[in-house]
């Protein structure tokens, strides 16, 4: 099954200069063939062309030319699946590749399912699966930050401490096997202290990947950041100035937001969704009472929250109620209408973060985007050359692996059987192995690249 051809679109759909369609597998090039037929002085069938070439020609279809193109061919192993690859550049645009597709599939390939691509490229040893996750990562990167994270893991940077960790594992495990094998002979006291040693750094080695399971969140996801405070403090001015542009309606009528108002941006590369929300006060408005309750999910669900206050009031009762709403979340009191003369002081806990704006000026706008980054990474390294981050995947394989090895080092330490010994060891290295595809199954495969677009 996973060597016959297939095909798909291999770009975005819509209106562009080119579109590209992909065929792969044994008989990809026999395709081609049919459906191609070169133009110039030096007409070669693709079969025939070397590996790596480009040729100029058209895609007919019963003789009638469906459109002009560039055929590349890349004969298998040295391809990205792995296997013999067509990639046919016809003009951009919905219906010339939907119609070059349509002659590919009359012709003997199927339509690819999605991530069958660099499922094959997995599959044929093109790729580990971790750095096969890394191709939809740098798909869907939305911050420089993320695009070189990506780029890092693709190159290996989580699986070769992955791969070292894993043969940690193994050889106190073929250690602990070449003794079962032995059963008269047990372990000298030295040999099993230093085992247990072996153990205990490969454990240090876990915690260290663990360690960036919350930093690869935050890239590969981003942070949602809720705006709250009483009405007319200025939420949606602090919206719009965050955004550099008018998205949110704002009034000096208080209450004008009303329900929440979701909006994507990049804040010192960190992708974040802001949710502007409704104000919180005591109401009887049967919409306002809605919008409040929007909010308070809002709240819930936020990883940071900017408290907004009228820097030209004193604080007030609602400024209580907000407070006592997001007491338990990362929060920063942003202190908005600093440009007014009647500014005054305002009151917050110890250790919270005060940044002091005017959305009228623009006036500590960059300063507070300063301060987000600051707390988002609470003092933790970003991506950088040769940093690993892990995903939830890779942290739930890392921490069951945990849980078998900690009972494998507390059944050697204890003295118990060596064959449980033995069982826990071979289940956590498994485990590890799962992260990069040496020990893997159909319905993994499956649930991770069906998440990957069809075409890649």
């Amino acid at each position: 099954m996973w060597d016959d051809p297939i095909a798909a679109i291999a770009t975005p759909v819509g209106e562009g200069g080119i579109a590209i369609v992909r065929i792969s597998g044994k008989g990809a090039l026999g395709i081609a063939d049919q459906i191609f037929q070169s133009l110039g002085s030096k007409r070669v069938k693709p079969s025939q062309a070397p590996t790596h070439t480009l040729h100029h020609g058209r895609v007919l279809d019963q003789n009638r030319q469906v459109d002009e193109v560039l055929l590349a061919v890349m004969r298998g192993p040295r391809s990205y699946t792995g296997g013999d690859t067509v990639e046919i550049s016809c003009h951009g645009g919905l219906l010339p590749a939907k119609r070059v597709l349509e002659v590919v599939l009359q012709h003997g390939a199927r339509m690819a399912m999605p991530g069958e691509f660099t499922r094959r490229a997995f599959l044929n040893g093109r790729l580990d699966l971790a750095q096969a996750e890394a191709v939809a990562d740098l798909i869907h990167s939305r911050t420089e930050s993320a695009l070189m994270a990506a780029n890092e893991q693709l190159a290996g940077s989580l699986s070769r401490p992955v791969n070292l960790l894993r043969d940690k594992l193994m050889q106190v495990l073929a250690h602990i096997e070449a003794h079962l094998d032995f059963p008269d002979e047990d372990i000298a006291p030295d040999t099993r202290v230093e085992l247990v040693q072996r153990i205990a750094s490969a454990l240090a080695d876990m915690d260290q990947l663990l360690k960036t399971a919350d930093d690869g969140k935050i890239l590969r996801q981003g942070i949602r950041i809720a705006i709250v405070g009483r009405p007319n403090a200025g939420k949606s001015s602090l919206l719009n100035c965050l955004l550099r542009r008018d998205r949110a309606i704002v009034s000096s009528i208080p209450g004008t937001t009303r329900d929440t108002i979701e909006e994507t941006a990049s804040i010192r590369d960190i992708p974040v969704v802001f949710v502007d929300t409704a104000g919180l006060r005591v109401s009887g408005d049967e919409i306002e009472l809605e919008g409040m309750r929007r909010s308070r999910e809002a709240i819930k669900g936020s990883d940071l929250v900017l408290h907004v206050l009228d820097a030209s009031e004193t604080s007030s009762n609602h400024d209580a109620v907000d407070a006592h709403e997001i007491e338990s979340k990362r929060l920063i009191v942003v202190r908005n209408k600093m440009d007014l003369s009647n500014s005054v002081k305002c009151q917050v806990n110890p250790g919270v973060e005060v940044v002091e704006v005017s959305c009228m000026t623009g006036q500590g706008i960059e300063a507070l985007k300063d301060a987000i980054k600051t707390l988002v990474w609470s003092g933790r390294l970003q991506a950088g050359v040769g940093q690993a981050f892990i995903n939830s995947r890779h942290k739930d394989a890392l921490v069951r692996s945990a849980r078998h090895v900690e009972q494998a080092q507390q059944a050697l330490r204890s003295g118990q059987h060596l064959e449980l010994v033995a069982m826990d060891l071979r289940m956590g290295a498994n485990a590890v192995g799962e992260i990069v595809g040496k020990t893997t199954t159909e319905d993994l495969l499956d649930s991770i690249f069906s998440a990957f677009c069809i075409g890649k």
